[in-house]
């Protein structure tokens, strides 16, 4: 009895469309960036006809792009690896649209602003400056100020708040609790400068200006924030450890100092920091308490007006002096300042974050 050999498989048997058998066709791994590139150079000659873009020129390369990728992957690869291509390309060109609005407004302001990003900018107040020269000292020195009142009122309240949440409350107060603080993270911020006008009405009369107000008005808008991002914190803690402590005798309030804060303080931290890059910008509530002046200003609780970043890159643009290119340039230079303040904030929460976060051992 004889048994045949497999048939060996020859290389021309490759070479008319045919394939190895168990080996699925696929696109190559340069075929959606040829696309890609083939539907911006489309995109881009349809325009140069009716007249160039860029937001046409986004939506028009998208378009190209997912129709060619999804009919060239149905047609090698099949029904079902075309859709999945076609929910990747979705997904990757949503996220390079949402990026697109990012980069542009740091190209524009970094364009517009590096011209007065000097030394006589960041040394320099306005007190006395008619046209060219001056800078932002008394308003950088005014927003690190206003910042930081709020953020030693908003952190403590946020804090324990957070934690009466997560810890202590039940029943009616603990829900009315959530229920204000999502409705104060949805105020908009004029509100909050309303808010403050008003108290401070009460005590210091009509026409009120102080950096202290400005600094209630921020802190309103930042307790939501801290307490939102501290109580998610707080839930992410393994219940173990809080049942451990307890099970050792360890009171209530020792094992939430000890224990439950010390386990989410990188993420605590990180929040915080976040929570302050979101108020440093606002300029709604400090238009209305804390004004804005041309010279130094150190003391916030004097009733007089203190100059921080963002009013005035608003003065600075919106009533400008003659010549009015300086007053535009230095509002641009605030933008980007604010800008770099922002940035550093983000990198200092991933520090704290990375730096306070729990060490596990393998």
């Amino acid at each position: 009895m004889t048994t045949e050999s497999p048939r060996q498989l020859r290389p021309s048997d490759l070479g008319r469309g045919s394939r190895r058998p168990g080996v699925a066709r696929q696109l190559p791994p340069w075929g959606p960036w040829a696309v890609l590139a083939g539907a911006a150079a489309f995109s881009a000659a349809v325009l140069s006809l009716t007249g160039f873009q860029v937001a046409l020129f986004v939506v028009l390369t998208v378009v190209v792009l997912i129709l060619t990728v999804y009919t060239w992957a149905r047609v090698v690869e099949g029904p079902r690896r075309a859709f999945d291509r076609l929910v990747t390309v979705v997904v990757s060109s949503a996220f390079l649209v949402a990026l697109t609005p990012l980069v542009s407004v740091i190209v524009t302001v970094l364009q517009n602003g590096i011209a007065r990003f000097d030394a006589q900018f960041f040394t320099w107040s306005m007190r006395g400056v008619v046209g060219e020269g001056g800078g932002a000292y008394h308003a950088i020195l005014g927003t690190l100020i206003v910042t930081g009142l709020a953020t030693l009122m908003s952190v403590p309240i946020g804090l324990m708040a957070a934690v009466y949440l997560v810890e202590y409350g039940r029943g009616r107060l603990a829900r009315a609790i959530t229920f204000f603080v999502d409705v104060m993270t949805g105020i908009p911020s004029i509100v909050a400068g309303l808010f403050a006008y008003a108290l401070f009405v009460i005590f210091f009369g009509p026409g009120v200006r102080m950096g202290f107000a400005g600094a209630v008005a921020l802190s309103v808008l930042m307790i939501p924030v801290v307490v939102r991002s501290t109580e998610e914190m707080l839930r992410l803690v393994p219940n173990e450890l809080r049942e451990a402590a307890l099970a050792l005798g360890v009171p209530k309030w020792r094992t939430v100092t000890r224990v439950v804060i010390p386990t989410a303080i990188a993420g605590i931290g990180t929040g915080v920091t976040l929570a302050i890059a979101r108020v440093i910008g606002e300029t709604a509530p400090l238009l209305i308490v804390a004004g804005t002046t041309t010279a130094v200003n150190l003391n916030p609780f004097d009733n007089s007006r203190m100059a921080t970043l963002p009013v005035f890159a608003y003065y600075s643009y919106v009533s400008p002096g003659v010549p009015r290119d300086p007053y535009i340039d230095r509002a641009w230079a605030a933008a980007l300042t604010l800008i770099v303040i922002v940035m550093a904030l983000n990198v200092a929460a991933r520090l704290i974050s990375r730096l306070f976060a729990p060490k596990t051992a393998l």
